[in-house]
């Protein structure tokens, strides 16, 4: 009887434990912790360094961060030096040298895109510059099924046994995102034209996709923080060829943005730039979603 009932309860204890995930996933940014989940579900483990509230060039390499790289089977990453100032340190640290290859453990998004703003020349004096081109290619959601397709394939090399599963995951995902496109693209079609004002450079892909037009942005350089006499240039520009809205990403500060929009009196809209850079932007299809109704209701 006694040993039923050890073996009753460790049947239950089995069931009760949570299923262990077969993959760790260390992702750089959001959007890639949110892609990974799609494409991983329960066979892997994500953890995202960063949040939608927070600009992914300014990482510190926290303690917690080197944990959890210590523990990973791969970084999922844009690359394209956007983690040059962070990550390194962390896989440094971490001693876990294989996030640091990307034959298997470091994944790069931006290696499986075409980038724009490749700069001819390389000169810090021209700011905040990436060598590889723009690095931001998660505004435009059509670069999100080649990424997807990649990932795919190397969780299926690290992770031979359950490679059907995530193919699966990947049909699934694919057959979603088409038809979210299609609805997407149509939306984006009447924004068409649209001049606009930035406050960062950080938008070529969405203005791509778009149509909409950048007239100026609200920094003299990529990174470089706006003067008053800057300021005082971008709104003589506004006179000239006005634009329907100014665009900033969530974990950018305000003030420039709003200085502008106050003067020149058109909006200064918050788009979430990644997943849980606004309270709508849960995961990937609502990033879209909350990107496109808030450019929408601008425009009206």
């Amino acid at each position: 009887m006694m040993k039923k009932l050890v073996l009753a309860a460790l049947a239950a204890a089995a069931f009760a434990a949570p299923a262990r995930a077969d993959l760790s996933v260390f992702a750089c940014e959001p959007e890639w912790g949110a892609l990974a989940t799609e494409i991983g579900g329960a066979k892997v483990s994500v953890y995202t360094a960063t949040t939608g509230r927070q600009d992914p060039h300014q990482i510190q390499a926290r303690p917690s961060l080197i944990a959890k790289a210590r523990a990973a089977n791969v970084a999922v990453c844009t690359g394209a030096e956007l983690e040059v100032g962070w990550l390194p340190m962390v896989v440094q640290q971490s001693a876990n040298a294989k996030l640091s290859d990307p034959a298997t453990g470091l994944f790069e998004a931006t290696s499986y895109v075409s980038l724009a703003e490749q700069p001819s020349r390389l000169d810090r004096s021209e700011g905040d510059i990436h060598a590889a081109g723009n690095p931001h290619i998660q505004t435009d959601p059509r670069n999100i099924l080649s990424v997807a397709n990649a990932m795919t394939q190397r969780f299926a090399a690290l992770d031979a046994g359950n490679a059907d599963f995530y193919k699966g995951r990947l049909a699934d995902f694919t057959t979603r995102w088409k038809a979210a496109l299609a609805r997407w693209d149509a939306i984006a079609a009447t924004l068409k034209g649209v001049p606009i004002a930035v406050q960062h450079t950080s938008w070529i892909y969405l203005e791509r996709w778009t149509g909409m037009k950048r007239v100026v942005a609200l920094e003299p350089k990529p990174g470089v923080p706006a003067s008053s006499g800057y300021l005082a240039e971008v709104l003589g520009k506004l006179q000239a060829t006005p634009v329907k809205l100014i665009i900033r990403a969530a974990y950018e500060d305000e003030r420039a943005s709003t200085f502008v929009g106050e003067k020149a009196n058109v909006p200064a809209v918050v788009l979430p730039f990644t997943v849980g850079g606004t309270d709508e932007a849960k995961d990937l299809f609502s990033l879209y979603d909350d990107t496109l109704n808030r450019l929408k209701a601008a425009v009206k």
